[in-house]
């Protein structure tokens, strides 16, 4: 069987204030979109994953190792599988790539193991996995509240070009939070006006509302990604904003020839540029 994990973006991400769990209640909006990993499973007595990507360890460390280790747990289920994992998502990039893998495997091995477990079923042990993975299991277009576990389908975003930029270094999500924490306080994003222009179909409106609370933090430690953010305005997007905890921008165009027009137009040295579309 083969399965794809694909990429998001955060059109929104509110930082709400710390949890007692040592996570972050936060309020985000989420977007699907086209670029992907593509896995393979097939049936196998344990269980084994396999990666193209040498930075990328296949061992039980791996998401898609534990999203498959876990159901087996909790399933009881005997066989196991092996996992060849297509890396096309960059690494630490605020694209959730990892969570994804997760999230295809738990819906692929669903099927190939024939559990029968609901949506709901899924996403609960999703959420065991890592704060993205409930989404994963979701797509589209969804405001994904909590700690990012709890998901409710938007309004769907479809078509729309996407150019992802993502520079040579990775970034730490736990140091990124941690830095927010320690700069001055600022009231959470406000989300109420992306909410409602997707609701509306109001494109500028949506590219106007775009709000990331993590860029101030990221941008501390990556002062050159405020040059990456300007390069894509400069370029023609129509809004451009940071992914999750970065270092991945990415600027919205109003389809995937305005974004591919977008990508020529930028000169980034050591950057990496994928063109998208919203799913």
């Amino acid at each position: 069987m083969q399965v794809t994990a694909f990429a998001k973006i955060n059109l929104g991400l509110a930082v709400l204030g710390c949890r007692a769990d040592g996570y972050h209640e936060v309020d985000m909006v989420m977007q699907a979109v086209s670029l992907g990993d593509v896995l393979t499973l097939e049936l196998a007595e344990t269980i084994c994953v396999e990666v193209n990507c040498p930075e990328l360890a296949g061992g039980p460390d791996n998401l898609a190792y534990r999203a498959a280790a876990l159901l087996q747990k909790v399933t009881g289920q005997r066989r196991g599988v092996r996992i060849y994992i297509e890396k096309n998502i960059p690494l630490a990039a605020g694209l959730a790539g990892g969570s994804a893998d997760a999230a295809a495997v738990l819906r692929g091995l669903n099927q190939l193991w024939d559990l029968g477990l609901s949506l709901g079923e899924l996403m609960e042990l999703g959420a065991a996995l890592g704060s993205d993975v409930p989404f994963g299991l979701v797509g589209g277009t969804a405001r994904a509240r909590g700690r990012g576990e709890v998901v409710e389908p938007l309004p769907a975003l479809v078509g729309r070009g996407v150019v992802l930029v993502k520079p040579a270094f990775g970034v730490s999500t736990p140091r990124v939070y941690r830095l927010h924490d320690q700069l001055p306080p600022r009231p959470p994003g406000e989300l109420a006006p992306l909410l409602a222009a997707l609701e509306q179909g109001d494109w500028a409106g949506l590219c106007a509302a775009l709000v990331n609370d993590l860029e101030r933090a990221t941008f501390t430690l990556h002062p050159e990604l405020a040059a990456i953010k300007q390069a894509l305005q400069e370029a023609g997007a129509s809004g451009v904003l940071m992914s999750g905890s970065g270092p991945t921008v990415f600027g919205l165009c109003a389809d995937e020839p305005a974004a591919r027009r977008v990508a020529a137009g930028l000169d980034l040295a050591g950057c990496r540029v994928d063109v998208a579309v919203t799913l």
